[in-house]
């Protein structure tokens, strides 16, 4: 689940409770517009939030505290009390195995150790190996171009994440940063990155 915050259309508290691709049908009561595909609700508009007081234009940090407080809120708009996951999104991965693509030469499909699971992912980088730790976008990830990282197909197969460049983490717009970032060898997969800076 991710919450955005945009003024620009009427402040408005923007929630996707899952990421999936249209045609959506709508149905607004009061401040609140549910968004559903077929019978399932997969996101809200919820407009007049000023008194949230949130600060940003954009994603909304989420911590404890701060579901609490969307929750408390929501709940006076006649919603129920939102479930989020507060996991880490941008964690350490262990590249475990990795193999050419069936069906594309530029592309490897990798086994990627992120803790309590491993993700099939698949990746161009050119310096990408087995044996590497890299710094993995889970789904659901929002990287910082606005991007959110969902399950896809890549030429027929699956792929849940994205392993992850100095560029894309925004750590650097140097254009001689190619290739995805190669993390220390004794750092733990499944541990948040951005807590490792």
């Amino acid at each position: 689940m991710n919450i955005f915050y945009n003024k620009h259309i009427g402040d408005v508290l923007l929630i996707t409770v899952k990421q999936t691709e249209g045609p959506f049908t709508y149905h607004r009561e009061g401040d609140v517009v549910t968004i559903r595909q077929n019978d399932e609700i997969v996101g809200y508009n919820v407009y007049n939030v000023a008194d949230l007081n949130i600060q940003t234009d954009g994603q909304v940090e989420l911590n404890k505290e701060r579901v609490a407080e969307i929750n408390a809120f929501l709940e006076t708009k006649g919603m129920s009390p939102l479930e989020v996951d507060l996991s880490p999104k941008f964690v350490v991965g262990h590249v475990d195995e990795m193999e050419k693509h069936p069906d594309a030469d530029k592309l490897n499909v990798c086994q990627v150790n992120v803790g309590d699971e491993v993700l099939q992912i698949v990746c161009g980088a050119k310096n990408i190996a087995a044996g590497q730790n890299v710094v993995v976008a889970k789904v659901g990830a929002v990287m910082p171009s606005g991007m959110i990282i969902k399950d896809a197909e890549l030429r027929g197969v699956p792929s849940s994440g994205m392993i992850c460049s100095e560029r894309e983490l925004g750590l650097t717009d140097s254009e001689e940063k190619k290739g995805i970032l190669v993390l220390d060898a004794a750092m733990t997969p499944g541990t948040d990155f951005f807590n490792q800076l």
